[in-house]
């Protein structure tokens, strides 16, 4: 029906599917969640993203929209008297929050799961700085976007904070794993804080996985990986 969405995806490990969810929540649409069992792509799956073939995708109306931020964008236009905005209504503020949101996924988020992956202490090295540089980065841009508010999205949770906010568990799993703080009060100050209000949203409470989970579910991972890896030579 119109004022249903229907998601077919992998779960809760996955940030990607937390930025519809929350986009819903946030918009207060009903949504019946479909899980994808890790690594089967059922046939809804590949029927509704034949080209990349992957989570999440979301079912409206019986047709799919895929991408995650796409489906966020795509909510808050579908929806658009329910809840608050979440593309900003500025071009220019719209732009620089779709800036950041590509940064986080081209750039960031890659260097975070890098830091897992690395081989060696010198290429784990080079993950972390890239990470600690790009909260740094974020931190700025944080002062400047939310011009004091709350949010990104300024009294409320926008675009940008589901964007960086679906990562907020995996890095706290990185944290724990790497036994070191990276959202650190003393550096990112304002990130810290925004963290804590982001997470204690209601849109957001209810998606935002357990680190200790996440934690077990990433050293199922990483066993998966280590067994695939070629040898050293």
């Amino acid at each position: 029906g119109e004022g249903r969405g229907r998601e077919a995806d992998r779960g809760w490990p996955s940030p990607f599917v937390m930025r519809p969810r929350i986009a819903l929540n946030l918009k207060g649409v009903e949504y019946e969640f479909l899980e994808e069992k890790l690594g089967v792509k059922s046939d809804l799956l590949l029927r509704s993203n034949p080209v990349h073939k992957k989570i999440p995708v979301l079912l409206h109306a019986g047709r799919p929209v895929c991408e995650s931020l796409i489906i966020v964008q795509y909510i808050d236009d579908a929806w658009p008297s329910s809840g608050p905005s979440i593309l900003p209504s500025d071009p220019y503020d719209c732009a620089t929050a779709r800036f950041w949101a590509a940064y986080l996924d081209e750039k960031w988020f890659p260097a975070m799961s890098g830091i897992a992956r690395a081989q060696g202490e010198e290429a784990k090295k080079a993950a972390l700085d890239q990470v600690v540089e790009g909260l740094s980065l974020l931190e700025d841009a944080f002062g400047k976007i939310s011009k004091g508010k709350p949010f990104f999205g300024g009294d409320t949770v926008g675009f940008l904070d589901i964007a960086l906010g679906c990562f907020l568990g995996w890095l706290r799993v990185t944290e724990k794993m790497n036994g070191m703080k990276l959202l650190d009060e003393a550096k990112v100050p304002g990130l810290a804080k925004w963290a804590e209000r982001f997470c204690a949203h209601d849109a957001v409470k209810g998606v935002m996985p357990e680190t200790e989970k996440l934690a077990e579910f990433a050293k199922l991972i990483m066993a998966k990986f280590k067994a695939a890896a070629p040898p050293p030579q």
